[in-house]
């Protein structure tokens, strides 16, 4: 039987990483705190990684991804991998809704009308 492992190089830029990571967690209003409580890491470790000082493996990227919701190809290329469906927006919308208080939601709402306003 003959196995074929393949590897694969990518260049990847551990600073930009972090900061992705960290801008993904600021964007869902989440802690460093929080990212390591889904993913099973310490609070320390979220921090280094998000400021250049650990490398994470791959199995700890993946956590990462999965507590942020977010992909690989987001964290280490900065590309999205997916074309989103309009249900995906949607959802993807509504979600981030819930996180807007009362003064945000009428700016969400202003911002809207004005967009079907200008037929854009």
């Amino acid at each position: 039987m003959i196995h074929l492992t393949l590897v694969i190089f990518v260049n990847v830029d551990y600073k930009a990483l972090g900061e992705r990571i960290a801008k993904r967690r600021k964007v869902l209003n989440m802690t460093q705190e929080e990212v390591a409580e889904a993913t099973g890491l310490s609070n320390n470790y979220i921090s280094n990684i998000e400021n250049n000082h650990s490398i994470p493996s791959i199995d700890t990227l993946l956590k990462i991804c999965e507590a942020i919701d977010t992909t690989p190809n987001y964290l280490l290329l900065g590309i999205s991998s997916y074309s989103d469906t309009e249900e995906d927006l949607r959802s993807k919308i509504n979600e981030k809704l819930k996180l807007c208080n009362q003064k945000k939601l009428k700016l969400v709402e202003r911002f809207v009308t004005w967009i079907i306003d200008e037929d854009i």
